[in-house]
């Protein structure tokens, strides 16, 4: 499993982490909070400085391709994650996908506290006694590099749970807090309020479609776009990909927004399963949702 692939390059001008902070034993600092330092006036709508993401866990593998990060921070202040949707079974076919416009200084001041908060690659988080659970992976640039948090069963674990030490469990401690801040932010209690994000491009997973016999999925409904299954994914779990954009977006946004989760399509005489999944900015097409196989 290649998890680094297509994550964040190397450190951008604009979010040095003067003075990083060294990891201790229990994830803390030895030189006290970084200093975040602007040496540019501009910032990269495409480059991302943080990400917090879900890894493993006991899904479905044909879903993992179409996950969303929970939080990604881009250079120019943006902060995209997945809103909140009705708990209505089939669910809606399109993700609720939004977008806050925090700027640059609030994101180097996250940045900041992440670092502060334990995301330093080497940190000790432990390894509690939880199976099927997925891992929570933290990523920021700084200025000395890329600095990673891989923390199993994250919200998971229990704080009595043997497997884990005194220190492991306040640096997951440390770690929960930094992630309740960025739900604060996302919720627009501490700041601008989430905004739909308007995607340029959306991948469209195709599967065969598996008729259950419920009837919850409605009646079958023409695709609008071009013609379905696309090239594979994942041949060995039979997920076929393609990416739409322009017109041809628009038309297959639409009439998503009316279906649901379930719904079957047809396209070159057949059904399909299709799941959707709005690319994010610095995300090109099909190719990019491998990072998260």
């Amino acid at each position: 499993m290649n998890r680094n692939r297509g994550l964040l390059t190397a450190a951008v001008p604009l979010l040095l982490l003067g003075a990083c902070a060294q990891p201790g034993a229990a994830g803390g600092t030895t030189a006290g909070a970084p200093v975040v330092e602007s040496t540019t006036a501009s910032a990269d709508s495409k480059q991302v400085v943080l990400r917090v993401e879900y890894r493993g866990g006991f899904v479905p593998a044909e879903l993992i391709p179409s996950r969303l990060p929970r939080f990604t921070a881009y250079a120019d202040g943006r902060l995209l994650s997945e809103g909140p949707v009705p708990l209505i079974y089939p669910g809606k076919a399109l993700p609720n996908l939004q977008e806050v416009r925090l700027g640059p200084e609030r994101v180097r001041e996250l940045i900041a506290e992440a670092v502060a908060a334990g995301v330093k690659t080497g940190t000790d988080f432990g390894m509690p006694g939880v199976a099927d659970a997925p891992s929570t992976r933290i990523t920021v640039v700084t200025a000395g590099g890329e600095q990673v948090a891989d923390v199993m069963a994250l919200n998971e674990a229990r704080p009595d749970d043997g497997a884990l030490t005194k220190e492991q469990n306040a640096a997951r401690k440390r770690l929960t807090g930094f992630l309740e801040e960025l739900d604060r932010e996302f919720a627009g209690s501490t700041g601008p309020a989430p905004k739909h994000y308007q995607a340029e491009r959306v991948a469209v997973l195709a599967q065969p479609y598996q008729d259950t016999g419920d009837g919850l999925g409605g009646d079958p409904v023409r695709w609008p776009g071009p013609d379905l299954p696309g090239g594979y994914l994942n041949e060995q779990l039979k997920i076929n990909c393609l990416t739409v954009e322009g017109t041809a977006k628009d038309a297959v946004w639409a009439a998503a927004d009316k279906a649901n989760e379930r719904t079957p399509w047809e396209s070159a005489g057949k059904k399909w399963q299709v799941r959707f999944r709005p690319l994010l900015p610095e995300e090109t097409g099909c190719d990019s949702l491998l990072r998260q196989a």
